[in-house]
């Protein structure tokens, strides 16, 4: 006679915890700030965690009458209510995060990973006077590269190393899972775009790690099974800065007709234009996992559909551009950016 013994887990019946994580799909400045900012508000978030390389990457975030530009603080700052974080993923340059920390007015709510590692000047110093680095790869300068094999070689200073950090130290996977235990809302951020990751881009032209989603959650110390939702950020018309492989990139003056030109939020560096790859924001959304799929810059697609809020008021051509684009990645769209502002946006996420 066999023997039939049921375990039950109340922890597991009661999970009603919910993890987002926001990438990019293409090289980079997708306008994720804009995306994470908007479900912020929208969501409420307890907490907002940055993920990724370092200070190499920058997220414009437009506000009224004021754009910010960050480099260290996650994007979703504008969320007044939500605790701040920096996983131990993230390479902290201390310089920029206390330069952000005090134009941000956010120092009651920001926290760093005792474990994130450094960047020092000597970094700085290796990667702007590397010659393939600063002139093959087209590197920003910000010493991500040379501090990420310090990393690795173990040698690399840690932020509970340094004395001027202590009062922002926590432990940022302990933090968001307890949160995620308890039922709140955790929005994980991530930075650059999936063509420039260390693994899936366009190497040698990447950037120092990993970019894609399960990154992000690693960067956090939030295991898979943890994760609700992924949301690839795509623009209309995708851009890249510095060097490396674009395959559907138009001439500057071709861009320049159409209106787009634009520069790197870090580097200033004008930003090369290229057109829809579809191809491309399949193959990211099966690599980064994505559940949804956020489209910006539709406004380019047709300068009449600047500023709707709502699916109604898009064009004809507009429309054909998301169901083409729904269509090629597999993935529905929930979210499309209409213009710079967070109030400039279409939320589809009840609809679908």
């Amino acid at each position: 006679m066999s023997t039939f013994i049921t375990f039950h887990h109340p922890i597991l019946l009661k999970r009603t915890m919910s993890c987002t994580v926001i990438v990019g799909g293409f090289f980079g400045d997708e306008g994720k700030g804009k995306i994470v900012a908007h479900i912020a508000h929208k969501d409420h978030p307890s907490i907002i965690s940055r993920g990724g390389v370092g200070p190499n990457a920058g997220h414009t975030v437009k506000v009224g009458d004021k754009e910010y530009g960050v480099r260290m603080i996650p994007s979703g700052f504008v969320y007044p209510d939500a605790r701040l974080c920096i996983g131990s993923g993230v390479l902290v340059d201390p310089r920029v995060f206390f330069h952000e920390v005090d134009l941000l007015g956010v120092k009651d709510r920001i926290f760093v990973d005792g474990r994130c590692s450094i960047i020092e000047e000597d970094h700085i110093a290796r990667d702007k006077g590397n010659a393939h680095l600063a002139k093959t790869i087209g590197s920003t300068g910000s010493g991500c590269g040379p501090a990420n094999v310090d990393r690795v070689m173990r040698t690399a200073r840690q932020a509970k190393d340094v004395p001027e950090l202590q009062s922002y130290l926590t432990d940022v996977s302990l933090d968001i899972n307890t949160a995620l235990d308890q039922g709140d809302f955790v929005l994980l951020e991530g930075t650059q775009g999936f063509g420039i990751s260390l693994y899936f881009g366009t190497y040698p032209y990447v950037t120092s790690k990993d970019t894609s989603a399960s990154q992000i959650a690693a960067d956090n110390g939030v295991g898979p099974t943890k994760i609700d939702d992924v949301i690839v950020v795509f623009k209309a018309y995708p851009t890249r800065v510095g060097e490396g492989p674009f395959g559907t990139e138009m001439s500057r003056e071709e861009s320049h007709r159409l209106g787009i030109e634009e520069y790197g939020t870090v580097t200033h560096r004008e930003r090369r234009i290229g057109v829809w790859d579809g191809a491309m924001a399949k193959y990211s959304a099966m690599v980064n996992g994505a559940t949804q799929v956020a489209i910006t810059g539709i406004d380019h697609v047709d300068t009449s559909c600047f500023g709707a809020t709502s699916y109604d008021q898009l064009s004809a051509k507009a429309k054909d551009f998301v169901r083409n684009a729904e269509k090629e990645i597999g993935v529905p769209v929930t979210l499309i950016s209409t213009g710079p502002d967070i109030s400039q946006i279409i939320d589809l996420r009840d609809d679908r």
